[in-house]
Protein backbone atom coordinates (compact mmCIF):
# COMPACT_ATOMS: atom_id res chain seq x y z
CA UNK A 1 0.00 0.00 0.00
CA UNK A 2 1.02 3.58 -0.68
CA UNK A 3 -0.59 6.52 1.10
CA UNK A 4 -0.49 9.93 -0.58
CA UNK A 5 -1.21 13.32 0.99
CA UNK A 6 -1.31 16.48 -1.09
CA UNK A 7 -0.84 20.03 0.17
CA UNK A 8 -0.10 23.49 -1.15
CA UNK A 9 -3.39 24.37 -2.78
CA UNK A 10 -5.14 27.66 -2.23
CA UNK A 11 -6.38 30.86 -3.81
CA UNK A 12 -4.11 32.76 -6.20
CA UNK A 13 -4.57 35.52 -8.73
CA UNK A 14 -4.17 34.88 -12.43
CA UNK A 15 -0.51 34.99 -13.40
CA UNK A 16 0.58 33.81 -9.98
CA UNK A 17 2.30 30.62 -8.86
CA UNK A 18 1.71 27.74 -6.47
CA UNK A 19 3.74 24.68 -5.58
CA UNK A 20 1.86 21.53 -4.70
CA UNK A 21 3.46 18.79 -2.65
CA UNK A 22 2.54 15.13 -2.33
CA UNK A 23 4.09 13.11 0.47
CA UNK A 24 4.06 9.34 0.10
CA UNK A 25 4.27 6.72 2.80
CA UNK A 26 4.11 2.97 2.76
CA UNK A 27 5.97 0.90 0.22
CA UNK A 28 9.16 2.04 -1.47
CA UNK A 29 8.34 5.42 -2.95
CA UNK A 30 11.27 5.44 -5.34
CA UNK A 31 9.95 2.42 -7.25
CA UNK A 32 6.71 4.15 -8.25
CA UNK A 33 5.91 6.45 -11.12
CA UNK A 34 4.11 9.55 -9.82
CA UNK A 35 1.50 11.61 -11.61
CA UNK A 36 -0.51 14.77 -11.11
CA UNK A 37 -4.11 15.11 -12.26
CA UNK A 38 -6.90 17.61 -11.75
CA UNK A 39 -10.66 17.60 -11.87
CA UNK A 40 -12.89 20.62 -12.30
CA UNK A 41 -16.60 20.49 -11.44
CA UNK A 42 -18.57 18.63 -14.11
CA UNK A 43 -15.43 17.53 -15.96
CA UNK A 44 -13.42 14.34 -16.24
CA UNK A 45 -10.20 13.87 -14.35
CA UNK A 46 -7.42 15.36 -16.47
CA UNK A 47 -3.80 14.25 -16.75
CA UNK A 48 -1.23 16.99 -16.09
CA UNK A 49 2.23 15.49 -15.61
CA UNK A 50 4.06 12.33 -14.66
CA UNK A 51 7.59 11.46 -13.61
CA UNK A 52 9.34 8.13 -13.71
CA UNK A 53 10.66 6.24 -10.71
CA UNK A 54 14.21 7.46 -11.25
CA UNK A 55 13.12 11.12 -11.57
CA UNK A 56 12.92 10.75 -15.31
CA UNK A 57 11.49 10.70 -17.88
CA UNK A 58 8.68 13.23 -17.55
CA UNK A 59 5.55 13.76 -19.60
CA UNK A 60 3.25 16.78 -19.64
CA UNK A 61 -0.18 17.56 -20.98
CA UNK A 62 -0.15 20.19 -23.72
CA UNK A 63 -2.39 22.40 -21.60
CA UNK A 64 0.31 22.85 -18.94
CA UNK A 65 3.56 22.31 -20.84
CA UNK A 66 5.90 25.22 -20.21
CA UNK A 67 3.91 26.41 -17.20
CA UNK A 68 3.95 23.42 -14.82
CA UNK A 69 7.00 21.42 -13.68
CA UNK A 70 6.93 18.05 -11.96
CA UNK A 71 9.82 16.93 -9.77
CA UNK A 72 10.47 14.51 -6.96
CA UNK A 73 12.72 14.26 -3.92
CA UNK A 74 13.24 10.61 -3.11
CA UNK A 75 14.94 11.45 0.20
CA UNK A 76 11.72 13.16 1.33
CA UNK A 77 9.29 10.73 -0.36
CA UNK A 78 7.76 13.79 -2.00
CA UNK A 79 6.68 14.76 -5.49
CA UNK A 80 6.07 18.39 -6.41
CA UNK A 81 4.10 20.28 -9.01
CA UNK A 82 5.36 23.81 -9.56
CA UNK A 83 2.61 25.80 -11.27
CA UNK A 84 3.44 29.15 -12.85
CA UNK A 85 1.45 31.61 -14.98
CA UNK A 86 -1.77 30.27 -13.53
CA UNK A 87 -5.03 30.91 -15.34
CA UNK A 88 -8.63 30.88 -14.10
CA UNK A 89 -9.19 27.71 -16.13
CA UNK A 90 -6.60 25.97 -13.94
CA UNK A 91 -9.13 26.05 -11.09
CA UNK A 92 -9.77 22.47 -9.98
CA UNK A 93 -9.05 19.87 -7.33
CA UNK A 94 -5.52 18.58 -7.87
CA UNK A 95 -4.58 14.98 -7.15
CA UNK A 96 -1.34 13.07 -7.04
CA UNK A 97 -1.25 9.38 -7.89
CA UNK A 98 1.20 6.49 -7.90
CA UNK A 99 1.65 3.68 -10.37
CA UNK A 100 4.19 1.06 -11.35
CA UNK A 101 4.64 2.38 -14.88
CA UNK A 102 4.51 5.65 -16.80
CA UNK A 103 0.99 6.50 -17.96
CA UNK A 104 -1.21 9.49 -18.77
CA UNK A 105 -4.42 7.57 -18.07
CA UNK A 106 -6.09 8.05 -14.68
CA UNK A 107 -7.41 4.49 -14.67
CA UNK A 108 -3.87 3.13 -14.82
CA UNK A 109 -2.96 4.60 -11.43
CA UNK A 110 -3.36 2.45 -8.36
CA UNK A 111 -3.01 4.89 -5.49
CA UNK A 112 -4.51 8.37 -5.10
CA UNK A 113 -4.36 11.22 -2.64
CA UNK A 114 -7.40 13.03 -1.30
CA UNK A 115 -6.85 16.11 -3.45
CA UNK A 116 -6.13 19.78 -2.80
CA UNK A 117 -8.19 22.68 -4.11
CA UNK A 118 -6.58 25.27 -6.38
CA UNK A 119 -8.59 28.38 -7.22
CA UNK A 120 -7.29 30.99 -9.65
CA UNK A 121 -9.09 34.32 -9.64
CA UNK A 122 -9.22 36.61 -12.66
Amino acid sequence: QVQLVESGGGLVQAGGSLRLSCVASGRTFSSYTMGWFRQAPGKDREFLATIGWSSGPTLYADSVKGRFTISRDITKNTVYLQMDSLKPEDTAVYYCAANRFLSTTPGAYTYWGQGTQVTVSS
